[in-house]
């Protein structure tokens, strides 16, 4: 869970149908892109001679000087009518684990289905149009730390963000999340200021109100390294509707957007060094994380989170927890199974 993964099948192509459970217009490669997070649907035609082929997957890895695993896990597929005398299995051709190009080739070549059965309502007009950066960072010039604009998450440790938002219990998080960067800087610049290096540890929220249009530009940094980083939103799906390399233009780059037909997922791949732009409309009320899906980033708080408030009706709002609702320290109390006896019928 901290690396995206090149995959492929021995001398096998394969048709994308559907990424992160939502229907793409067909297209035909001989690699996947996944990244922590994501998942891939694919049309596979066993058309090759009867034997066995590997499956294989291994990293792609961006950051520059960063310990990745270079290792490849495998599986096999194997024909119906094999005999024991066929050699050893074929290694499917994958990308070498820094190639940037075929990463970002693969991932522009997605788009919604967009048909009349499965159609796309992408947001046209943009209420909240947020720009959330995206690094690494040291604490006390030690310590690993990662930030989105500068701020890095810490989880609460005596009640859940949902119950305290619910319940409007205070001095569990605030409410001052930045729309923006509080420092501009050139985001992608080699041998940024160590004067920049440091993010506030805290925990706080950006507030949405109810079916409100949101565009977030997500602009990776080459703070101590860049990376790629998948940037995961629960509660919702979203369109990508464009991304490039270098830091983001306001001016130029919304122009090429795909407002027709871009891809939805709830995973977006942010590449190395530089931007993605997604936009959703809230209309699911609640809490909701966002955060890189790469296992130690989210540890050392490269997350936030969005708390969306309340529509007009019932089915609009978020609901009181049930009456039943195991309490955290129940959750976490060991299961004690009865003891059975072996010769009797009773069964767990």
């Amino acid at each position: 869970m901290n690396n995206d993964l090149f995959f492929g099948v021995a001398n096998h192509s394969m048709t994308v149908v559907a990424v992160d459970a939502l229907y793409t217009k067909p297209v035909h490669t001989n690699f996947l892109m996944l990244g922590p997070g994501q998942t891939t649907d694919v049309l596979v035609t066993a058309d090759q001679s009867i034997g066995s082929y590997y499956m294989a997957a291994r990293a792609y890895s961006s950051g520059q000087g960063v310990a990745f695993d270079n290792s490849t896990t495998t599986a096999i597929l194997e024909y119906d009518g094999i005999d024991s005398t066929s050699s050893s299995p074929q290694m499917p051709d994958l990308p070498f684990f820094n190639d940037t190009k075929s990463m970002t080739k693969f991932n522009g070549a997605l788009r919604s289905l967009n048909s009349p059965q499965h159609p796309v309502s992408v947001p046209q007009n943009v209420e909240e149009n947020l720009l959330y950066t995206l690094g690494i960072g040291l604490i006390n010039g030690t310590r690993l730390a990662a930030s989105m604009n500068n701020v890095s998450f810490v989880l609460p440790s005596t009640v859940s963000m949902l119950q305290a938002h619910y319940f409007s219990k205070k001095g569990v998080f605030t409410k001052n999340f930045p729309d923006n960067p509080p420092l501009q800087f050139d985001y992608t610049a080699q041998n940024i200021s160590t004067s920049l290096w440091s993010p506030v540890k805290d925990t706080r929220v950006k507030v949405l109100k109810y079916n409100t249009t949101v565009q977030v530009i997500l602009q990776g940094t080459n703070i101590v390294a860049g990376e790629s980083h998948p940037i995961h939103l629960h509660g919702y799906d979203f369109y990508i509707v464009g991304a490039g390399f270098g830091n983001y233009n306001a001016r130029r780059d919304p122009k090429h957007f795909n407002l027709v037909d871009p891809p939805k997922r709830n995973t977006v791949n942010v590449p190395v060094n530089g931007w993605a732009a997604i936009r959703f409309v809230a209309d699911n009320p609640g809490v909701w994380m966002f955060h890189c899906h790469l296992d130690v980033h989210i540890t050392w708080g490269l997350a936030m989170a969005f708390v969306v408030e309340n529509g007009p009706d019932y089915g609009s709002s978020l609901q009181r927890p049930p009456r039943d609702l195991p309490r955290c320290s129940e959750i976490s109390k060991p299961l004690i199974l009865p003891h059975v006896d072996s010769n009797s019928s009773t069964t767990i």
